[in-house]
């Protein structure tokens, strides 16, 4: 519609040129034919010379006359502008050549070639004098030529103008969270969002940066915020939240107000109920506070969407003097919620090990898929396996297998595992101790490729264990000597 429209206008613009133009050509029609059918003559004197023209050639030579002298003013006018129009032209030409180095430039930093970037970075300063659109390749070829210093000049130089403040700070930002200097990120993180209130990253920084620096109120505000602009997805957000109320609590508790420790943490249960740190924490205050029910309770509620050992092992604290029939039926309660889940299946057949009921420990270890065409998923699983051979039946030879399966498990052992840079932690924490990033830690298999094929072919050092080489328990219970069932 909008390109119909342009043609008509066009057209109407080109007929109203012809109209013009045959107009022009009337007028001086009738001017001519005018002139001839009135002729006459024009006496002229002037310093001893006489004419006597026709009007029509007076008029002529007058037209020519004006024809003359607009030429000579057009080539007199052309002559005193032309140096000017050839320092324009220069001009632009260098403007042109500027930016093109600078177009290639930003190529040549995405690239990672360094020098190509250096050199072009020159070039654009020699040919732009245009500082802000020259800053920034310059610091980005310093930072990819290594010269950290030089780009934070640079970076300075950029924050000092208004038009690329923001860039500056950025890059600023950049360079302390790189050489792990909280201390001066923070405030860079706070100065750009003031002066970009709506960019994501600047917030997500400020929150992460506010959360590191125990600024729990400040980080609660920003996130917020962060959720309210949608920058951080609603279950990324509940974690966050629920990370730093267990934060606050833990600081309240060691700070010995146990009242606040005991609310806060309540509330990081509610904030995100998956997660079982919280749950852990709660619990554990519970269980000290003398109030083991409700303490049971939280493990029990919190097993129910994200079944973690750390909620078992905080579970069997509440009721430790019990016996292995006893404790068998607390773990059936605790696992009733996820009885499908591959934790509550490993919990279930280590306490009904411990109980000696090992039918019904295999069972619930054929349930995980350990005894799969495809290969053992769970290598705790096949452990567990290992330690009912040799216990029920003494059977070195059928537990060193087990081992070698759990070797060559399809499946790596869940852990803790940073989701930002994929450290792995033997407990859980905050803050995860290689990126320092906040609330990135979850229960998760690494992301690493398992290694394939039998353990045999690829762990020869367990296919060659001895018959007389004693087997490590991997349970939580007490070792079990080999016997055999009395059932």
């Amino acid at each position: 519609m909008g390109e119909n429209r342009a043609a008509e206008v066009d057209a109407v613009r080109r007929l109203l040129k012809l109209l013009g133009a045959i107009l022009v050509v009337a007028l001086v029609a009738t001017g001519a034919v005018y002139l001839a059918d009135r002729p006459g003559s024009v006496d002229i004197e002037w310093n001893g010379y006489s004419a006597h023209p026709t009007v029509a050639k007076l008029v002529l030579a007058v037209l020519v006359l004006f024809a003359v002298l607009a030429l000579l003013w057009w080539l007199l006018r052309g002559l005193m502008s032309a140096p000017g129009a050839l320092v324009r032209k220069r001009r632009e030409h260098r403007r042109r050549e500027g930016y093109r180095a600078l177009t290639h430039g930003m190529v040549a930093v995405a690239a990672g070639d360094a020098e190509e970037a250096r050199r072009l970075a020159r070039k654009a300063v020699t040919l732009l004098a245009e500082p802000p659109l020259t800053l920034l390749l310059q610091a980005q070829s310093a930072q990819l030529n290594g010269d950290e210093a030089a780009a934070r000049n640079y970076f300075h130089a950029m924050r000092e103008r208004a038009e690329t403040e923001f860039l500056g700070v950025r890059g600023l930002l950049m360079q302390a969270l790189k050489g792990g200097d909280e201390a001066a990120a923070l405030p860079l993180a706070e100065h750009a969002h003031r002066l970009r209130p709506k960019a994501a990253w600047a917030m997500r920084h400020l929150a992460h940066l506010q959360a590191r620096a125990g600024r729990w109120k400040e980080a609660e505000a920003t996130l917020e915020r962060a959720v309210k602009r949608k920058v951080l997805p609603t279950p990324e957000g509940r974690r966050f939240r629920a990370t730093l109320l267990l934060e606050q609590s833990r600081a309240a508790s060691a700070g010995g107000d146990a009242r606040a420790a005991m609310v806060l943490a309540a509330r990081a249960r509610d904030a995100d109920p998956s997660l079982a740190p919280a749950a852990v924490w709660h619990a554990t205050l519970l269980r000290d506070a003398g109030q083991p029910r409700q303490a049971a309770r939280a493990i029990e509620t919190a097993w129910r969407l994200a079944p973690e050992p750390a909620l078992a092992a905080v579970y069997r604290t509440l009721a430790p003097d019990q016996g292995a029939m006893p404790t068998l039926k607390r773990v059936q309660k605790l696992t009733a919620g996820n009885p499908d889940h591959l934790e509550s299946l490993l919990l279930l057949a280590e306490a009904a090990l411990h109980a000696r009921l090992w039918g019904e420990a295999r069972r619930h270890l054929t349930k995980t898929g350990v005894e799969s065409a495809e290969g053992p998923s769970s290598a705790r699983a096949c452990r567990l396996m290992a330690e009912i051979e040799e216990s029920e039946h003494g059977d070195a030879p059928a537990a060193r297998k087990w081992l070698a399966h759990a070797a060559a498990a399809a499946v790596l052992e869940p852990t803790y595992v940073c989701g930002a840079c994929g450290a792995e932690s033997v407990e859980w924490k905050a803050l995860c101790p290689t990126c320092r990033g906040f609330a990135t830690i979850a229960w998760r298999p690494p992301q690493r490729v398992p290694r394939p094929g039998l353990a045999s072919v690829l762990s020869p050092e367990l296919a060659s264990v001895p018959e007389s080489a004693p087997l490590v328990p991997v349970t939580g219970w007490p070792r079990l000597t080999a016997a055999k069932s009395e059932s």
